[in-house]
């Protein structure tokens, strides 16, 4: 049976951002402190921590500490325990929404104390870290719940397809053919984003030939404006770009909405339960109905 002293000490090691701060908080000496650590790793076999300045978890660490969250999680839920202010949650999303929406979401001021760990995924894959047992949120483009787990619909990121006027004139797209789009430089996030092939379909049918792949919201951004690539962008991202003309729409009467879904364990503590409704709220206020 796991020993959660010694996945304690695993926590307050990465919290803390070493043994000497982790013994202090869990008014341990530093040495037992490591014991706890080692005697971990001979029980479960394997390395949970990398020896680093500061450390940090493997893999199976990493695991652990999240299987440890929702231990923590499912007491409060059953009212065994009172919710840890200084607990860590994990949760993934697209990086769009932390670009955009989300960070407001996450204001929990009755919880000064609690600590995110974003994971960002593509919208169309975030939903295999709730799988793998890796968060305890995921937001994400998929409807169906996980086993043991719930779903909520957000709402719709409206996306657009847009370059600069400086990329329009030097491909001379105002007067092409839409097929051209599918041979001029077009921005992806990474090998899981198919925006841009769903958007080109729908022009033109076909496909883009020549892809730059850019995995960063704002990095996308300012490719788009420097006139590297097109892409599809949301508009909630873009519109001071928009009214400044820096940004043009390709297609003004093609977009794209992709809807959104908070994903959640079904034995929610009440902090969770309250992120949630924190995270609807915003949402309400800010996406596209569905």
């Amino acid at each position: 049976m796991l020993d959660y002293r010694l996945v304690q000490a695993l926590d307050a090691v990465l919290t803390q951002g070493g043994f000497e701060k982790a013994a202090q908080a869990l008014n341990l000496t530093q040495s037992a402190v490591s014991r706890r650590i080692k005697q971990l790793e001979a029980q479960l076999g394997q390395m949970v921590l990398q020896r680093t300045t500061p450390p940090k978890a493997t893999l199976a660490g990493q695991r652990l500490l999240h299987h440890y969250q929702q231990v923590r999680q499912m007491e409060a839920a059953l009212g065994l325990s009172t919710a840890d202010e200084k607990q860590s949650i994990r949760l993934a999303m697209n990086a769009d929404s932390l670009a955009t929406w989300v960070a407001e979401a996450l204001l929990l001021p009755d919880h000064p104390g609690v600590r995110f760990d974003l994971v960002v995924e593509d919208q169309s894959v975030g939903l295999n870290r709730m799988k793998q047992g890796d968060v305890m949120a995921c937001i994400c483009a998929s409807p169906e719940p996980v086993n043991g787990g719930a779903v909520v619909a957000l709402g719709a990121l409206r996306y657009r397809a847009v370059a600069s006027p400086a990329f329009i004139q030097r491909y001379q797209l105002e007067t092409a053919h839409p097929t051209q789009l599918a041979t001029v430089p077009c921005l992806v996030f990474n090998e899981d984003d198919q925006l841009q092939h769903q958007y080109l379909r729908q022009y033109c049918g076909e496909l883009p030939q020549h892809i730059h792949s850019c995995p960063s919201s704002e990095g996308f951004l300012k490719a788009c404006l420097a006139g590297l690539g097109y892409g599809l962008l949301p508009e909630l991202q873009m519109q001071q770009e928009f009214a400044e003309g820096r940004l043009v729409d390709l297609s003004p009467e093609l977009y794209l909405d992709v809807p959104l879904f908070w994903h959640h364990w079904q034995t929610e503590s009440p902090l969770l339960q309250q992120l949630r409704q924190q995270v609807q709220r915003v949402a309400a206020q800010t996406l596209r109905h569905l």
